[in-house]
C-alpha cells in the first residue's frame, strides 16, 4: 500500500516547527514574493535557507509556493527565486503561471514542478496536458468529488495531490474575481481579501420591496475535512494529502497535522491502538476560524 505524503502549511518559522514536530512529511511555504498568501509572514532568502535546513534535518521535505500569475516585469525575479530555492535544497516548486513553468522546465529540467490548485485542474485531460508540459505533480482542484478523483487516479501515473482539510473557497479554484471586483485585490496575485468570509444578508424582492430572508456567513463554508474519505483516498493511491492554512497559527498547524498523521498511520499500520482520536478531533473543531 502506498503511504501518502502529509503536506502541512507553513506561514512562518514557528508554524514550520509545529508542522515538523507533529508529523508532517513535507511542508509548503512562500518566499518574500510571488506566492498566493502575501499576508503570511513568509520567508526571505536567509529565512528560506534556514527553513529548508531545519526541515531536512528532521527528514521533512519543503515545497516552495510560486503560485500566482506573474507580470512580464516580474518574470526574471521569479526565475531567480526559483533557482535560488533549488540551489539551497528546496524539493519542489508549486506554480500557477504556465509561462514561468515553461521557462523553468526548459532551462532547469531538474527542478520538480507541481501544478497549483490555482490552475483549476479538474479533469484527466488537464492532468495529461500538464504532464506533457513537464510537471511532476498536479494539485487537483478542491471542488472535485471523490468519484472524479478516483477516475483521474485510475487513468494516470502522474503524482496527484488533494486537499484534505481547510478553507473551501465558495468559487472554483483559481477562477474567483470577487476580491478583485469589490476591493481591487486579486486572489490570483496572492492578495485575496476574503470577501466571501464576511456576513451577508440574502434579500428577496416582493412588489418593489426588499425583504431579508436569511443572514450570516452565507458564502463561507466551514472548514472542509476529508476524514470520512481518508481511507478511500489512501486505498486509491493518492500521493499527497494537503492541509490548507498558511495564514493560520502554529497551534492550528500542529493540531491538524497531528490529527491526520494519526488517521493515516492507523490505516496504514492497521493499529487499533491509534483509534482513540476523539480528543484531537474536538481540538480540530475548535481551531476553525473564518478569515
Amino acid at each position: 500500500m502506498k503511504v501518502p505524503e502529509l503536506l502541512s502549511p507553513v506561514g512562518d518559522m514557528d508554524c514550520l516547527k509545529s508542522a515538523v514536530q507533529n508529523g508532517a512529511d513535507c511542508v509548503y511555504l512562500g518566499g518574500a514574493q510571488f506566492n498566493a498568501r502575501a499576508r503570511a509572514t513568509n520567508f526571505d532568502d536567509d529565512g528560506l535557507r534556514k527553513a529548508i535546513e531545519y526541515a531536512h534535518l528532521h527528514n521533512c521535505r519543503v515545497n516552495l509556493t510560486l503560485n500566482i500569475l506573474l507580470k512580464n516585469s516580474e518574470l526574471q525575479d521569479a526565475i531567480k527565486l526559483a533557482v535560488y530555492a533549488y540551489n539551497i535544497g528546496v524539493d519542489a516548486i508549486i506554480i500557477q503561471d504556465l509561462g514561468l513553468a515553461d521557462i523553468l522546465h526548459k532551462l532547469y529540467p531538474q527542478i520538480k514542478l507541481h501544478a497549483s490548485t490555482q490552475m483549476t485542474v479538474h479533469n484527466l485531460e488537464g492532468v495529461k496536458q500538464l504532464e506533457k508540459l513537464g510537471y511532476t505533480r498536479v494539485v487537483l482542484a478542491r471542488e472535485l468529488s471523490i468519484d472524479e478523483i478516483k477516475y483521474i487516479r485510475e487513468n494516470t501515473s502522474m503524482e496527484l495531490e488533494v486537499f484534505i482539510h481547510g478553507a473551501l473557497c465558495i468559487s472554483y479554484s483559481g477562477e474567483c474575481l470577487f476580491s478583485s471586483m469589490v476591493g481591487g485585490r486579486s486572489g490570483n496575485r496572492g492578495e485575496c481579501a476574503g470577501p466571501c468570509r464576511m456576513k451577508y444578508d440574502l434579500l428577496e424582492e416582493d412588489n418593489g420591496k426588499s425583504n431579508t430572508i436569511d443572514s450570516g456567513y452565507l458564502l463561507s463554508p466551514h472548514d472542509q475535512t476529508a476524514k470520512d474519505y481518508l481511507t478511500q483516498l489512501i486505498d486509491m493511491g493518492i500521493d499527497c494529502f494537503k492541509i490548507e492554512g498558511r495564514l493560520k497559527t502554529p497551534e492550528y498547524v500542529g493540531t491538524v497535522t497531528r490529527f491526520y498523521r494519526k488517521l493515516i498511520d492507523e490505516h496504514i499500520n492497521k493499529n487499533s491502538e491509534l483509534n482513540n482520536i476523539s480528543s484531537t478531533e474536538q481540538e480540530l473543531t475548535q481551531t476553525f476560524k473564518r478569515g
